[in-house]
């Protein structure tokens, strides 16, 4: 597997998430998610997207005599995605991928990523989708602890001082 991953700049938008696209030509989807060559995946916020990874198997990784095993490769990339489109997808991999939290969805072969993208970022901003919205909170309560600690502080918490403590 030949895998490119971008890395964030520290201060990049916390409110992202990962979707991905079965590619052969990271411009469309046309791929059947088990037998997928590639997968572009893109960080999607509600300003806006940008590639993030991707990932490319060769044909000795989609070709496996195992079902179950041409897909551990491609829902361990995936993990941390919220959604993955693709033409097809087998009901193992679909239980799979929501076991991972990732939201398998159906588009005609050929739909562009670019506009899938696009109509994300208007549902994010208008009414998003279920998937969506679960991704969003579990995405929200998940923030690292110095993340909820900084927030606590913003909202006018302070850790108590042991001598300002009633004694016992």
């Amino acid at each position: 597997m030949r895998h490119l991953k971008l890395i964030k700049p520290a201060e990049a938008d916390t409110s992202q998430l990962q979707i991905a696209f079965a590619s052969s030509d990271r411009t469309q989807v046309d791929q059947h998610f088990g037998a997928a060559e590639a997968f572009v995946i893109y960080s999607l916020s509600a300003t806006g997207y940008q590639v993030a990874e991707v990932a490319e198997f060769s044909g000795n990784d989609t070709l496996r005599d195992k079902q179950e095993g041409k897909l551990e490769a491609k829902v361990k990339l995936l993990r941390g995605c919220a959604a993955v489109y693709c033409i097809a997808i087998g009901a193992s991999a679909i239980r799979q991928l929501l076991a991972e939290g990732v939201q398998p969805l159906k588009v005609e072969q050929g739909e562009l990523i670019e506009d899938l993208l696009k109509q994300l970022n208007l549902c994010w901003q208008e009414a998003p989708p279920v998937w969506l919205t679960r991704a969003l909170r579990q995405q929200h309560n998940a923030r690292p602890a110095d993340q909820r600690f900084t927030a606590m502080l913003a909202e006018g918490w302070q850790e108590g001082l042991q001598e300002d403590w009633p004694a016992c």
